[in-house]
């Protein structure tokens, strides 16, 4: 006799439609995506209605149809099998929406207000505290109802997302408490590189500071951005001892370079001062260059194929439909709100059938 087969745990993550992705993106997630989503039944989700808790306007959420696009293709020519993984558009879902206020009932304020990073999206919209829309401070609760709403066992992100998840546990226990048990407790997954640095220095990738290496980056492009690379600041000449750690070039070779053992005689020779920077840049650049180089071509293959992107979403939404609504159903029916319209629409029901009974025409006017 045969037991049935267990059904495999879900994966939830995806990204904001704002622009390409980059390098950092790759470390801080995609690069777990790809590897699990032969492991996991992975969903993917595009996050256009977190756009608008910081670019609301008319201009902004014209872009995200073609950002949509350009979002998946990269996904596509990361890894992802579209065969296997569900990519769908949030807005679309619209249980997405009832299940983000249930939870706003949920959480506190001051709780979400203690998270970080909610200021440092502030910042970096220009916002000041008296200018930050209650959607923003509720960015958490939203990415929480993304989540839940799929019933998703592991969450992979970027390290300035590990606390929206927490958020999100508590939330799932809370409603967990007090209605019974209808989620599961996601854990959180974060990349190897958590936190990638830029170009530039800066601690964190990002498209907004103008600092990153996009995956649909050609040889060329690469090669100057890399030139451009900082490195040790008080390094003035080849010939003097530097710093690899924190080093943003030795970063970007442990991340990307497989051949560790040239990685470890750059070293070597960069504390020593027996090498110089541009040949540190030149093999980081060709490690690079052969990285992307499998991407670049998946890439134009997907691209040529007209209407296939808009398709591979569409089939996802669809499914992610199926999925949400299974999802409300169980948590309809778990806080009572199901039965207490059931009882109300079977009592209108009798009515009307006493009505029309009583009419001789059977007609209730």
């Amino acid at each position: 006799m045969t037991t049935p087969a267990q059904p495999r745990k879900r994966i939830l993550t995806g990204d904001r439609p704002t622009g390409r992705l980059h390098l950092g993106h790759y470390a801080g997630s995609l690069a777990k995506r790809v590897a699990l989503q032969h492991e996991y039944e992975t969903i993917l989700i595009i996050a256009d209605l977190h756009m608008l808790t910081t670019k609301p306007s008319h201009d902004d959420i014209a872009q995200i149809s073609e950002n949509c696009r350009g979002l998946v293709l990269d996904y596509l020519a990361a890894g992802i099998d579209p065969d296997k993984v569900t990519i769908y558009l949030q807005s679309a879902v619209h249980e997405t929406y009832e299940l983000n206020l249930i939870f706003e009932m949920l959480v506190t304020v001051n709780r979400l207000a203690r998270i970080p990073s909610i200021k440092d999206m502030a910042r970096a919209a220009n916002m000041s505290d008296e200018e930050m829309p209650f959607g923003l401070l509720g960015y958490p609760v939203l990415q929480a109802a993304d989540i839940l709403l799929p019933r998703a066992h592991l969450v992979p992100v970027g390290k300035d997302n590990e606390s929206h998840v927490e958020i999100t546990r508590e939330i799932a226990r809370r409603f967990n408490s007090l209605y019974g048990e209808v989620f599961p407790i996601p854990e959180v997954l974060v990349g190897d590189v958590p936190t990638l640095v830029g170009t530039d220095g800066k601690d964190k990738m990002s498209k907004s500071l103008g600092n990153c290496i996009f995956l649909h980056d050609d040889e060329l492009t690469v090669n100057k951005k890399v030139r451009g690379m900082y490195t040790d600041p008080k390094r003035v000449s080849a010939d003097i001892p530097g710093t690899v750690e924190g080093n943003p070039v030795f970063i970007y070779h442990d991340a990307f370079n497989p051949n560790k053992a040239e990685v470890d005689e750059l070293k070597a020779r960069y504390r020593a001062g027996r090498v110089g920077d541009v040949e540190v840049k030149e093999k980081l650049a060709r490690a690079l260059n052969t990285f992307l180089a499998p991407m670049r071509a998946r890439y134009a293959m997907y691209q040529a194929e007209t209407g296939l992107v808009d398709e591979i979403i569409v089939r996802g939404t669809q499914r992610m439909r199926a999925i949400a609504a299974e999802t409300m159903h169980a948590v309809r029916s778990a806080m009572g709100l199901a039965s207490t319209w059931n009882r109300l629409l079977r009592a209108a029901e009798r009515r009307q059938k006493k009505v029309r009974s009583a009419s001789p025409s059977g007609d209730p006017s």
